[in-house]
């Protein structure tokens, strides 16, 4: 049996526990999560090479 989940929906679903264990955190994940998202669309839009 082959299991394959790309990055996205694995992230989602940490936050989404962690949220619900410390609701404090979710400040803190919301912001690294968009962080994360803005670096990604400004190396890709930078023409940087991801592989």
């Amino acid at each position: 049996m082959h299991f394959h989940a790309t990055l996205g929906p694995v992230v989602s679903l940490i936050a989404g526990v962690l949220i619900l264990l410390v609701p404090r955190l979710l400040n803190y994940i919301v912001a690294v999560y968009l962080i994360l998202i803005g670096l990604f669309g400004i190396l890709v839009v930078s023409g940087f090479p991801l592989r």
